[in-house]
Protein backbone atom coordinates (compact mmCIF):
# COMPACT_ATOMS: atom_id res chain seq x y z
CA UNK A 1 0.00 0.00 0.00
CA UNK A 2 2.67 2.40 1.02
CA UNK A 3 4.79 1.73 -2.34
CA UNK A 4 1.37 2.01 -4.17
CA UNK A 5 0.58 5.39 -2.58
CA UNK A 6 4.10 6.63 -3.72
CA UNK A 7 3.74 5.82 -6.98
CA UNK A 8 0.45 7.99 -7.01
CA UNK A 9 2.45 10.85 -5.72
CA UNK A 10 5.04 10.20 -8.40
CA UNK A 11 2.28 10.11 -11.02
CA UNK A 12 0.74 13.42 -9.10
CA UNK A 13 3.75 15.08 -10.32
CA UNK A 14 4.42 13.77 -13.53
CA UNK A 15 1.12 15.28 -14.29
CA UNK A 16 1.06 18.21 -12.88
CA UNK A 17 4.69 19.39 -13.83
CA UNK A 18 3.39 18.26 -17.65
CA UNK A 19 0.27 20.92 -16.78
CA UNK A 20 -1.56 17.04 -18.26
CA UNK A 21 -4.97 18.12 -16.42
CA UNK A 22 -6.82 14.36 -17.86
CA UNK A 23 -3.63 12.67 -16.19
CA UNK A 24 -4.48 14.57 -12.96
CA UNK A 25 -7.88 14.81 -12.24
CA UNK A 26 -7.72 10.65 -12.98
CA UNK A 27 -5.68 10.02 -9.73
CA UNK A 28 -9.10 11.90 -8.02
CA UNK A 29 -11.94 10.44 -6.67
CA UNK A 30 -14.53 12.09 -8.06
CA UNK A 31 -16.24 13.57 -4.56
CA UNK A 32 -12.57 14.35 -3.97
CA UNK A 33 -11.97 17.51 -1.47
CA UNK A 34 -8.97 20.02 -1.96
CA UNK A 35 -7.76 23.12 0.59
CA UNK A 36 -5.50 25.43 -0.12
CA UNK A 37 -4.93 28.72 1.12
CA UNK A 38 -3.85 30.07 -2.63
CA UNK A 39 -7.70 28.75 -3.43
CA UNK A 40 -9.23 30.90 -0.33
CA UNK A 41 -7.07 34.13 -1.65
CA UNK A 42 -8.63 34.14 -5.61
CA UNK A 43 -11.46 32.62 -4.69
CA UNK A 44 -12.76 33.95 -1.59
CA UNK A 45 -16.05 32.64 -1.69
CA UNK A 46 -14.64 29.45 -1.28
CA UNK A 47 -12.82 29.46 2.05
CA UNK A 48 -10.00 27.87 0.55
CA UNK A 49 -11.78 24.44 0.12
CA UNK A 50 -13.30 23.12 -3.11
CA UNK A 51 -14.75 19.68 -3.87
CA UNK A 52 -15.51 17.71 -6.67
CA UNK A 53 -13.43 16.61 -10.07
CA UNK A 54 -15.35 19.92 -11.96
CA UNK A 55 -13.94 22.34 -8.85
CA UNK A 56 -10.88 20.86 -9.39
CA UNK A 57 -10.96 21.65 -12.77
CA UNK A 58 -11.80 24.78 -12.91
CA UNK A 59 -8.52 25.34 -10.62
CA UNK A 60 -6.04 23.99 -11.95
CA UNK A 61 -7.09 24.62 -15.76
CA UNK A 62 -6.91 28.46 -14.41
CA UNK A 63 -3.87 27.82 -12.68
CA UNK A 64 -1.79 26.30 -15.80
CA UNK A 65 -3.49 29.17 -17.89
CA UNK A 66 -1.85 31.66 -15.34
CA UNK A 67 0.96 30.12 -15.25
CA UNK A 68 2.61 28.22 -18.15
CA UNK A 69 6.20 28.36 -16.40
CA UNK A 70 4.96 26.29 -13.23
CA UNK A 71 6.72 23.45 -11.77
CA UNK A 72 7.31 21.44 -8.87
CA UNK A 73 10.66 20.51 -7.57
CA UNK A 74 10.33 17.45 -5.31
CA UNK A 75 12.30 17.44 -2.29
CA UNK A 76 10.78 14.38 -0.31
CA UNK A 77 7.86 11.80 -0.55
CA UNK A 78 6.68 10.00 2.96
CA UNK A 79 3.75 7.15 2.49
CA UNK A 80 1.88 5.36 4.68
CA UNK A 81 -1.36 3.01 4.41
CA UNK A 82 -3.21 6.06 4.04
CA UNK A 83 -1.71 9.17 2.82
CA UNK A 84 1.57 11.00 1.07
CA UNK A 85 3.38 14.04 2.96
CA UNK A 86 4.68 15.49 -0.05
CA UNK A 87 7.48 18.69 0.35
CA UNK A 88 8.26 20.54 -2.75
CA UNK A 89 9.78 23.62 -4.58
CA UNK A 90 7.03 25.58 -6.64
CA UNK A 91 8.87 27.25 -9.37
CA UNK A 92 7.18 29.66 -11.68
CA UNK A 93 9.73 32.25 -13.82
CA UNK A 94 9.75 35.64 -12.39
CA UNK A 95 8.63 34.84 -9.38
CA UNK A 96 10.61 33.63 -5.95
CA UNK A 97 10.66 29.80 -5.53
CA UNK A 98 8.01 28.91 -2.48
CA UNK A 99 8.32 25.72 0.00
CA UNK A 100 5.06 24.05 -0.45
CA UNK A 101 3.90 21.06 1.95
CA UNK A 102 1.15 18.83 0.42
CA UNK A 103 -0.64 16.20 2.11
CA UNK A 104 -2.69 13.75 -0.21
CA UNK A 105 -5.14 11.35 1.71
CA UNK A 106 -5.75 8.19 -0.70
CA UNK A 107 -8.55 5.65 -0.19
CA UNK A 108 -9.18 2.64 -2.92
CA UNK A 109 -6.15 3.76 -4.99
CA UNK A 110 -7.61 7.36 -5.50
CA UNK A 111 -6.95 10.80 -4.02
CA UNK A 112 -10.00 11.88 -1.37
CA UNK A 113 -8.39 14.88 0.10
CA UNK A 114 -5.49 16.96 -0.65
CA UNK A 115 -4.37 19.74 1.44
CA UNK A 116 -1.79 22.41 0.35
CA UNK A 117 0.82 24.19 2.40
CA UNK A 118 2.75 27.36 1.54
CA UNK A 119 5.76 28.36 3.66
Amino acid sequence: MMLENEAIAKKWFEAFNSHNLEDLLYLYDDAAKHFSLKLKIRKPETNGLITGKSELRIWWKDAFKRLPTLYCKVTSLTANNDRVFMEYVRQVENEEDMLVAEVLEIENGKIVFSRVYHG
